[in-house]
């Protein structure tokens, strides 16, 4: 048991550690808060369903959409940076932009078979301002595509490892 708390909690940061080094090397956002669930899920379930590539990427590609979309037509322009005033209108668009994001993104998810809670948290990260130029989307993207193309080799080395 201590074993594999240890292997989960050392595997993950190894994990998060490879995205790290990529944003501070391209100063982009490549290490985002919904990122850390999913390198959990990857270490804890290492070839479980839940760690599926089409499932992850797929889930995190629905949410940027999704909230890029919601935030352009809800939100454009205000971020939740700071807490809005109570009954301001600019709250009440950050609200709707979240709302329907959530929506969406969990609606696309079911739809084509790609559940990964971790992508609800980035469709908020997106439809409330924090990353929300195309850009920014595409780096979320692309960091999950990393996240899980390195666990893909990690263990493709270990089962080559533990094979021979």
């Amino acid at each position: 048991m201590v074993r594999r708390r240890l292997g989960t909690s050392l595997y993950a940061g190894f994990l998060f550690t490879v995205l790290g080094l990529v944003a501070w090397a391209s100063g982009q956002p490549f290490v985002f808060p919904s990122l850390g669930p999913s390198a959990f899920i990857l270490a804890f379930d290492r070839r479980g369903e839940r760690t599926r590539t089409y499932r992850i990427v797929g889930s995190h590609l629905i949410g940027g959409i999704v909230g890029l979309v919601a935030y352009t037509l809800l939100a454009n322009g205000v971020a939740i940076t700071t807490t809005p005033a109570a009954f301001s209108p600019d709250g009440l668009r950050l609200a709707a932009s979240g709302v329907c994001s959530i929506v969406l993104t969990s609606w696309g998810m079911i739809a084509t078979n790609t559940n990964h809670a971790p992508a609800c948290a980035t469709t908020l990260i997106v439809s409330l301002g924090l990353l929300s130029s195309t850009l920014q989307v595409a780096i979320i993207v692309a960091s999950v595509v990393v996240l899980v193309e390195v666990h893909s080799v990690v263990l493709a080395l270990f089962e080559r490892v533990i094979g021979e």
